[in-house]
This record gives structure tokens, C-alpha cells and sequence, in this order.
């Protein structure tokens, strides 16, 4: 076939394929599909995601079960937002015997009407480090939080966490508009950080949360005596808020949505490989079984009707349960049992085209078996392989899916079915954590209903051409 009849045959199926609007949805889907996962390291809220996914300490500043940001709008009570606040200002002041005092403003917005759960600071450090931490209020009042002497540091992170670090000072704060009877049914650790910090100072503060908005300043001071060795750097700040990022988080802190973009990647190369490598095999199979028939035919479909009638589910199950899970050993084993989807079709359809008369001309003119089946047969069955991929797409995607949800899944990498597992393990539908469940359900619905879109549109251009030869 030349480039020109290829072209032609290519412009016809896609005039043909417009004309199908389901297919044109499933193909739009799948194109957005394919641009998240190209520019994934663009749009990862959590560039790490994929290798720290289960990295306790990575996540560690982020909220446990917290609902996606976007709540808020139909919440009357506005929460306070998850956010990560890295412009500062740095300033110096020389001192005597060639030291410097070297402080660190960070300014927060805050306009919620109820507390952050916890305010945490980050900087980097390097030497012995005298670090003083203090929030200054929108009232101008400032708390001294925390000091601490940091020492043999070589360029470390220093983590102050206000609500842990700050409690002591956040009490003694709360004292001074507090008489001791109404602060005697409570504790530093009894009254949350934030919500003294955040609340106006006032009598009655500690019984009643009253929102103090405006700008918060926190401030890091160090004095560095040995500028040659000594210094702070790259501080951050993260706000613990009552809701986090798009998608919420799950009981371990993790950002949902960062977990949704980073299974897609693998959903589609389990559905892709899964079903190529099986679907070409099965054509394969169902052309020289109906090719060389006889004998070879019914060795050929006995082999066949044993492998169909296993359930594949158990067998994967049973491999994951026996072998260290294994998302290429789960892709294998799924081409084993897939392959058989095709071979009836295939091989009704090539039973027919062997009887053609190019067929039998070829054969007198002396072409091998190979030359007939790879160079008459398979171009002919080609277009039919291409709708049975798609079609065999959705279930490579819920059988990984099933296999992860009950814990056998491959845990070195991040996919919808483990998310879903987690979910299950921590009781997400009895704790109402909406949002743990039904994204990575919508995306498996989703995937498998895009594939079959395409699928079925393929399936009903090319399948009555294949029919009338």
C-alpha cells in the first residue's frame, strides 16, 4: 500500500469518525488525558509525589483529612486555606566584634473567620545558631513564641511547628486578659495555639473564638557571630488551614489531587500495554488458527477455550498474594488471560478471508504461509484490532484497579486503585471524607468510559468494511 492510498484510507476513517459525537468526547478526553501526564512535573502541585508518596515526613505539613479548598464557597463560616508563604524580607544589622543580627518577615493575609490549625516555619541553617521566632499581630501586639539554640547544623532545615513549639508562650499571652478563674478548667495544652493567636484579646478569649483579621507578621531573628560560618537562610512558612489544595487530603496528609495526576501516567500505560501487546496477539492467533485450520485449528481453540474459561481476577490476586506485587508482573499476567478477547472474531472474520480468490492466486503463484498471513491477512484485520484495543483498554484499568483496592498492588508507585484502598483502609465512606473517594472512582469510571467511547465508534465504522470483503 503507498503513502498516498494510506493517506486517503486515514481521511476517509476520520470523516467517517467525526461523525460519531461519542467518539469525538472520548478522543478529546484522552488528548487532555495525555497533555497532564506530558506536562505532569509542570502541574504536580507536589513535585515529589511519585517518589514520596508514602513518605510520612514529606507530607507532614499539611492537614489530615482536610476537604478540597473550593468547600469553602458553600460554607458560611469561611476556613482558613492551606498555603505556603516564601517571600520574605531579610535584614542585617551589624553588631560589635564583626557578628550581625539577621532577621526574616514573613507577612500572612489572614481573612478567615475561623484559626489555621498550626503555623510552621522553615529555614535552613548552618553552624550555631541563637533563633528567636515571634509573630507580631495585626493589633500590633507581639508574641515571642520560641527560641532555641540550633548547633552543629551544616545547611539543615529547622522546623518550628507554633502550635507545638508556641503553646507555653501562647498561654502566658491569653493570661494577660484572663484571670486565673476563668483559665482554671484550662491548660497550655488544653487551648490551641491558633486560636489565641488569631482571636482578638479580649476578656472571654479563651471561651470564644473571635477572628483577628489582617496582617500577620512572622519574624526569625539570629545572631550570627561567626558570618564566615554561620547563617540562616531560605525561610518558608506553611499555614496549616482547615481546608488544603483542590482535591483535599487523606488521613495522612497526602495532597489528592498530586496523587490523582500522578496515576494517571500509569492508568494509561496499564490500559495501552495491556491491551496492544494482548489484542496483537489474539489477531495473530485467530488468523493462523482459521489460516491453517484442521489439526492446528482445533489444538489452536482447545488451548483457547481452557485460557478463556479461567477467571482472571483469582489468578491475579493469587500471583499478588504468592509474589511481591508488581505492576509489570500484573501487566503480564492481564496479557495472558486478555489475549483471548479477540481470536473468535478474528478468526471468523480470516475463515472468510482465506477463501478469497487473491487468496488461492497467491498461493498458486508460490507464496509461503508467512508472506500470505503477515502481507494479505493481518493488513486486512488491522482496522478491527484497533477498535478491540480500545474497547480492551477500560478492563486492564479495573483490574488493576480491583487487584490494588484489596492491597496487592504494586506499592512503589502511585494509582487510582491504591488511593482507593488507602480510602478503604481508613474508613473514608464512615467518616464522610467525601473527597478521598469518589475523585480516583470517577477517574476509573472516566478512563474506562473514554476508551469505550472510541472503542465503539471505531468499531462501528470499520467493522462493516470489514464485513463486506
Amino acid at each position: 500500500m503507498s503513502s498516498g492510498d494510506t493517506k486517503f484510507k486515514l481521511s476517509e476513517f476520520w470523516n467517517e469518525f467525526k461523525k460519531e459525537k461519542s467518539g469525538i468526547v472520548g478522543l478529546v478526553i484522552l488528548l487532555l488525558c495525555l497533555l497532564v501526564v506530558i506536562f505532569e512535573p509542570l502541574i504536580l502541585p507536589w513535585k515529589e509525589a511519585n517518589s514520596k508518596w508514602r513518605d510520612i515526613n514529606y507530607w507532614q505539613d499539611n492537614p489530615a483529612s482536610a476537604p478540597p479548598e473550593w468547600t469553602n464557597v458553600f460554607s458560611k463560616q469561611k476556613a482558613p486555606v492551606t498555603q505556603r508563604i516564601t517571600k520574605g524580607k531579610r535584614e542585617e544589622v551589624e553588631l560589635e566584634g564583626g557578628a550581625k543580627m539577621v532577621t526574616y518577615t514573613l507577612d500572612y493575609n489572614y481573612t478567615a473567620d475561623k484559626a489555621p490549625l498550626d503555623v510552621i516555619f522553615h529555614i535552613s541553617g548552618t553552624g550555631d545558631i541563637p533563633l528567636t521566632v515571634s509573630i507580631e499581630r495585626p493589633d500590633g501586639l507581639q508574641v515571642e513564641l520560641f527560641q532555641r539554640f540550633e548547633q552543629g547544623l551544616s545547611n539543615q532545615d529547622i522546623r518550628i511547628s507554633v502550635d507545638n513549639d508556641g503553646r507555653e508562650a501562647a498561654f502566658a499571652f491569653i493570661k494577660q486578659y484572663e484571670s486565673e478563674l476563668a483559665l482554671e478548667d484550662y491548660s497550655s495544652t488544653s487551648l490551641r495555639t491558633g486560636d489565641i493567636l488569631f482571636s482578638i484579646a479580649q476578656t472571654g478569649m479563651a471561651k470564644e473564638f473571635k477572628p483577628l483579621k489582617g496582617t500577620y507578621k512572622l519574624i526569625a531573628q539570629a545572631m550570627i557571630l561567626d558570618p564566615a560560618n554561620m547563617d540562616i537562610s531560605d525561610p518558608y512558612v506553611v499555614v496549616t488551614g482547615s481546608v488544603s489544595g483542590i482535591l483535599g487530603t487523606d488521613d495522612s496528609k497526602r495532597d489528592l489531587a498530586s496523587g490523582l495526576i500522578a496515576g494517571m501516567k500509569w492508568a494509561l500505560m496499564i490500559g495501552f500495554l495491556t491491551s496492544i501487546v494482548s489484542v496483537l496477539i489474539g489477531v495473530l492467533y485467530g488468523i493462523i488458527s482459521a489460516y491453517f485450520g484442521g489439526k492446528v485449528d482445533s489444538v489452536m481453540m482447545f488451548i483457547y477455550q481452557i485460557v478463556n474459561s479461567i477467571p482472571v481476577l483469582p489468578v491475579l490476586i493469587v500471583i499478588s498474594a504468592i509474589f511481591k506485587p508488581n505492576i509489570y508482573t500484573l501487566i503480564l499476567v492481564m496479557i495472558i488471560f486478555f489475549w483471548t478477547g479477540s481470536v473468535m472474531t478474528v478468526r471468523s472474520m480470516a475463515l472468510q478471508i482465506k477463501e478469497e480468490t487473491y487468496i488461492e492466486a497467491a498461493k498458486a503463484l508460490g507464496a509461503t504461509n508467512r508472506r500470505i498471513i503477515f502481507r494479505h491477512m493481518v493488513p486486512l484485520l488491522i482496522p478491527y484490532s484497533f477498535a478491540s484495543m480500545a474497547l480492551s483498554v477500560p478492563s486492564a484499568i479495573v483490574y488493576e484497579s480491583s487487584v490494588s483496592l484489596l492491597g496487592l498492588g504494586d506499592a512503589t508507585i502511585v494509582t487510582w486503585g491504591q488511593i482507593l484502598h488507602d480510602a478503604m483502609q481508613g474508613a473514608a465512606v464512615l467518616k464522610g471524607l467525601w473527597w478521598w473517594v469518589i475523585p480516583p472512582g470517577l477517574a476509573i469510571a472516566a478512563m474506562g468510559m473514554t476508551f469505550a467511547f472510541i472503542g465503539f465508534s471505531m468499531d462501528k465504522i470499520l467493522h462493516p468494511k470489514l464485513q463486506t470483503r
